[in-house]
C-alpha cells in the first residue's frame, strides 16, 4: 500500500496535557542534545525527572533549572554507564533521591565515533558494547526488579537507523546499535505485560560533537519529508509511545 498523504491523528488518541503526572522518569544522557529535549517533553507532561549525565555537569544544572520551571521535581545524578556497577546502581540512586520507583526509563546515552572492522580495537569494541548495549539492559532489568511483579512502567530505547542498515565506517557503533534492537525486542517479551519496551530508531537529527563523525550522511532524496527530523518531533514520538492509547 502506498500512502500519498498525511492523515491527521484523531485528537481522542493524543495524550492529554499532564498525562504523566505522578510518574518518575530517568533520562540517561539527559543534560544536552536530544536527551535534553526528551527530558523537557516529559517534564512538560508532568513527570518528575532524574537527569543522568557523565561529564556534562554544567549543562545538566542548566537543564535541571529549565525543567523545574514546569513545576516538577528534578534530581541530577552522575554516572559512567560503561561501569556495570554504576549502571545498576543508578536506578537505586534515583529511587533514593526521589523517594519512589522509576517507572519511565529513557535509554538515551550512547557513544559514537567512526571506525572500521579493520581498525577497531578490542578496547573500543568493548566500550561501545558496555555503554550502548549492556547499560540499557542493566538499567531496564534493575527498574523491573524495583517495580516488583505487579508494578508497571515503560522503557524507551533510543536507537539508530544504522541498527537495520549497518555502516562499514562505523563498525563497532552500528554493531552495538544492531544488538540494541535485538535487546529491545527481547525485553519487550521478557518484561510484558506490565512493562512496555519500545525503541525510537533515528536517522540524522542533530550534528554530532566535533570529531565524532559526519552528519546527515543520508541523502535527502531518500527521505519522504525531504528534510531531517527535528528534536521536538522525536520527543513527540516518545510521548506517543508512553500514552496508553499507543
Amino acid at each position: 500500500m502506498v500512502v500519498d498523504r498525511i492523515v491527521e491523528m484523531p485528537r481522542r488518541i493524543l495524550p492529554e496535557r499532564g498525562f504523566l503526572n505522578g510518574r518518575l522518569a530517568l533520562v540517561t544522557g539527559g543534560a544536552r542534545r536530544i536527551g535534553r529535549q526528551l527530558a523537557q517533553a516529559l517534564a512538560e507532561q508532568g513527570a518528575d525527572i532524574v537527569l543522568h549525565h557523565n561529564r556534562s555537569a554544567r549543562e545538566a544544572s542548566e537543564t535541571a533549572e529549565e525543567l523545574r520551571g514546569h513545576g516538577v521535581r528534578v534530581a541530577l545524578l552522575a554516572a559512567h554507564l560503561g561501569d556495570p556497577f554504576q549502571a545498576e546502581d543508578l536506578i537505586h540512586r534515583a529511587i533514593d533521591s526521589m523517594g519512589r520507583p522509576v517507572d519511565i526509563l529513557v535509554n538515551n546515552a550512547a557513544i559514537y565515533c567512526p571506525g572500521t572492522a579493520r581498525d577497531t580495537s578490542v578496547r573500543s569494541w568493548t566500550e561501545f558494547q558496555n555503554v550502548n548495549l549492556r547499560a540499557p539492559w542493566l538499567l531496564a532489568r534493575t527498574m523491573a526488579e524495583t517495580l516488583g511483579p505487579t508494578g508497571s512502567g515503560d522503557v524507551i530505547n533510543l536507537n539508530d537507523a544504522a541498527a537495520l542498515h549497518p555502516r562499514a565506517d562505523h563498525f563497532a557503533y552500528t554493531m552495538s546499535k544492531w544488538s540494541l534492537h535485538g535487546l529491545t525486542r527481547n525485553l519487550a517479551m521478557a518484561l510484558a505485560p506490565n512493562i512496555r519496551v519500545n525503541e525510537l530508531a533515528l536517522g540524522s537529527v542533530m550534528p554530532p560533537d566535533p570529531g565524532t563523525g559526519d552528519y546527515q550522511h543520508t541523502p535527502r532524496e531518500n527521505i519522504p519529508l525531504d528534510r531531517f527530523p527535528r528534536p521536538e518531533e522525536v520527543a513527540a514520538a516518545m510521548l506517543h509511545l508512553l500514552a496508553n492509547a499507543s
